[in-house]
């Protein structure tokens, strides 16, 4: 008898999906807090100071990492983050390829009607437009490392 664990079918297997866990950046940022802790109740006591430090920094890590959203395409849905959108309800879907059409679209072009999941350690994105008559909200504008995937797995 086999006990390999059953691979998922493909009509189960997501599309599209990608945790937008954090970049370098806030990794980076995570352990100077750490660092910044411990340097900070150095004077109290040594190992009080080296105990602390990494438990801010783990506990930073680990807080980026459960927060992060996860975008997909599956079982005819959008997820992203909380919010999830049947797929025959989206319109046109743009890719935002570069750091400063993402900007734009965040900044000068945005709708305040809009529903926004951005990381800012993704500075690549999707803006899809939403079709349904019943939803006050124009589209979604969507963090991705992987914009033209999603783009694909959408037009599916």
């Amino acid at each position: 008898m086999s006990e390999h664990a059953p691979q998922p079918s493909p009509a189960t297997r997501p599309a599209f999906r990608e945790r937008l866990s954090p970049g370098p950046g806030a990794w980076c940022g995570a352990v100077g807090l750490g660092v910044i802790v411990g340097v900070t109740l150095w004077p109290v006591a040594h190992a009080v100071a080296v105990v602390v430090g990494f438990l801010a920094a783990a506990g930073t890590l680990a807080a980026l990492i459960a927060t992060a959203p996860v975008i997909q395409v599956a079982d005819g849905r959008l997820h992203a983050g909380k919010a999830q959108i049947a797929l025959d309800l989206l319109g046109e879907v743009t890719t935002m390829d570069d750091a400063e059409e993402m900007r734009t679209a965040l900044g000068p072009a945005l709708d305040a009607r809009a529903y926004v999941c951005l990381r800012a350690w993704a500075r690549t994105g999707v803006q899809v437009a939403i079709e349904d008559p019943l939803d006050p909200t124009p589209y979604w504008l969507l963090s991705t490392r992987r914009p033209q995937e999603l783009a694909a797995a959408l037009g599916r």
